[in-house]
């Protein structure tokens, strides 16, 4: 099975060449990057079951500042003293511990630097969130059960 530290290397090396695929089998898994129009597909394959992740995007790729530069610049404008929560990866983003829970939190929010503001579930793990600094949360950017990418603003927080 690959590493996720293993499949972002791959996906950075393929972003940063002018590769279109990349497949790797190794231990009865096997790995699938294909960037088709500035935007890449992984699959993992371990024997019949098969993980799709669709646009993956990494760090410091042509395609992240095509991805990420309409969000950064409706956000900047409106107050650059603000600090942006980004996600750390490709996952699903949820903004309660369960189905039915209370939001870890909302606009308004007091947050601290180890609160928890959300999960992203990668590859059926859950991983918490945590704020990085003190302050208030401005704007939540994304709805619960949404897919996000490697780098993408999820909160907005005004620090204190």
């Amino acid at each position: 099975m690959f590493k996720l530290s293993e499949i972002k290397e791959l996906i950075k090396l393929v972003d940063q060449t002018s590769l279109q695929e990349l497949e790797i089998e190794s231990e009865g898994s096997r790995l699938f990057i294909r960037k088709p129009n500035k935007t890449e597909q992984v699959v993992v394959a371990s024997g019949a079951v098969a993980t799709a992740i669709p646009q993956v995007v990494t760090h410091q790729a042509p395609a992240v500042q095509a991805v990420q530069a309409p969000p950064a610049e409706t956000v900047a404008p409106a107050a650059s003293n603000l600090h942006t929560i980004v996600s750390p990866m490709v996952g699903t983003f949820y903004e309660s511990p369960s189905p039915g829970a209370a939001s870890f939190v909302s606009k308004g929010s007091a947050v601290k630097e180890k609160t928890v503001v959300c999960i992203i579930e990668a590859m059926k793990l859950m991983n918490e969130i945590e704020a990085e600094v003190k302050g208030e949360i401005v704007e939540v950017l994304v709805e619960n059960g949404q897919l996000v990418e490697y780098g993408q603003p999820l909160f907005t927080v005004k620090p204190e």
